[in-house]
């Protein structure tokens, strides 16, 4: 198989080149290296193999409809976004450019290159908005009200993959993902609440905790994702499935469980809740357990020691 990955130098977008070149599939990673970062793709790129091609492009551009005409990727792994909530609603025609006509760049890409599916990387944890929490784990089937302007793109890419699919029969997969945690991920970019929580336990300083501290999210680790997105490149076509655990985990739950992880005294500091954050998220797997065969198997400490171990070089 052939296949192109966009947001390829990404934290969950390096990782996915890697279980592709490891299965012995020939890859073509796209990014704009804005948030991603060659040094995900060291590895791969040191191991002196041909199977994979790197191509410095924005998905804004005229020319990854021509890369991929050229390349004709049998899938594509469409994983670059801006993926900042905050900066969405700073700056949502930016948010919009990147997300939506990017998105719409890629299938354009993929109906010129000939391409058998698009793999989508959605939002679970921005689609379906402010939840009931007599409604978590949330399923797909619930209302999708996004409460931003990154919400609202990705549920306009997934809109548009449903349209490409009748109109030109390029067949898709849309993964809503939960809070996606691993190695590779930038305490300082857009990155998620452990891998900033990481940065500041082995730097022995303090967490900051925004609000009360019990709004909960649904980790899910980087592995267990990408085993979903190539599972998705040969089933599951034309839905939208929920990958997370379907567990509520609160962020004081979290802090407490990284400071006993990484051997160090619990230090909180809270500072005031942020403005639109949501309260409470969680996904339901069992719609890809039904279609994929995929469920998630790594638990939060296990994987919280990879996260310590890949910024100690220890391994654990």
């Amino acid at each position: 198989m052939r296949a192109l990955v966009t947001g390829g130098a990404g934290f969950i977008g390096s990782t996915l080149v890697d279980r592709l070149l490891a299965e012995g599939h020939a890859v073509d990673a796209v990014d704009d290296l804005s948030t991603g970062s060659l040094a995900n793709l060291a590895d791969a790129r040191a191991a002196g193999r041909h199977e994979l091609t790197f191509h410095q492009l924005d998905v804004r551009s005229d020319e990854l409809v021509e890369l991929m005409a050229r390349r004709r990727p049998d899938v594509v792994f469409h994983l670059a976004a801006q993926a900042d909530v905050r900066v969405s609603v700073q700056r949502p025609i930016f948010d919009a450019l990147v997300n939506v006509v990017g998105t719409v760049r890629v299938l354009e890409g993929a109906r010129a290159g000939g391409s058998t599916r698009v793999v989508f990387a959605a939002s679970g944890g921005t689609l379906y908005g402010e939840v009931d929490p007599s409604d978590l784990p949330a399923r797909e089937g619930h209302p999708h009200q996004p409460l931003s302007p990154y919400g609202v793109s990705k549920k306009a890419g997934i809109d548009y993959l449903v349209a490409y699919r009748q109109l030109h029969a390029v067949e898709f997969c849309a993964l809503a993902l939960a809070n996606v945690y691993g190695p590779r991920q930038d305490p300082h970019g857009e990155a998620g609440v452990v891998a900033i929580f990481a940065e500041h336990l082995l730097a022995d300083e303090p967490l900051t905790v925004y609000g009360d501290g019990e709004q909960t999210r649904d980790f899910v680790y980087v592995d267990d994702v990408v085993d979903a997105f190539v599972r998705a490149s040969t089933r599951g076509g034309g839905l939208l499935l929920n990958i997370g655990t379907g567990r509520q985990v609160s962020v004081n739950e979290l802090a407490t469980v990284m400071a006993e992880r990484a051997g160090r005294q619990r230090s909180v500091v809270h500072a005031p809740a942020r403005h639109g954050e949501l309260r409470a998220s969680a996904l339901d797997p069992e719609r890809a357990a039904i279609h994929l065969g995929w469920r998630p198997w790594t638990e939060l400490a296990r994987g919280v020691d990879s996260v310590l171990a890949s910024r100690t070089g220890t391994r654990r």
